[in-house]
């Protein structure tokens, strides 16, 4: 980690990867994330924390399997989206997007549960800035 300000644009263009974080940033025992997203995720679960969404560029669709049922919230840029621990869901973006995650340090990008990981999708806690 730094002690300089870090341009986000900047950590975004020094890497290609979709779906692999990379941790810009700690805020207290948090990983302030960025990645690229493009295509589907996978259909995951994060029993004990919350996952915060900020899109900042593209959009990102999260779906969600709720009690009610089956739903997807659409984020733009500048929005945000927490998706609330135990709540299976599946983050996708057809036409590619860039977001900031806000999750403990050591949260698994595919949750505690998940489906099967396909190739596209990186199952990591987040790989450091430059690597």
């Amino acid at each position: 980690m730094t002690n300089e300000p870090i341009a986000l644009n900047e950590a975004l263009a020094s890497f290609d990867a979709r779906w692999s974080p990379r941790i810009v940033t700690r805020v207290n025992d948090y990983d302030v994330r960025v990645a690229k997203a493009e295509g589907d995720h996978v259909w995951h679960v994060h029993d004990d924390t919350d996952e915060f969404f900020l899109v900042l560029d593209g959009e990102l669709h999260i779906a969600l399997r709720e009690p009610a049922g089956e739903r997807t919230v659409v984020l733009r840029p500048g929005s945000v989206f927490t998706v609330p621990r135990g709540t299976e869901h599946k983050p996708s973006a057809p036409s590619g997007a860039s977001v900031l995650l806000l999750e403990p340090t050591g949260t698994s990008s595919v949750g505690d549960r998940h489906d099967e990981v396909p190739g596209h999708v990186d199952a990591t806690v987040g790989h450091e800035l430059g690597t």
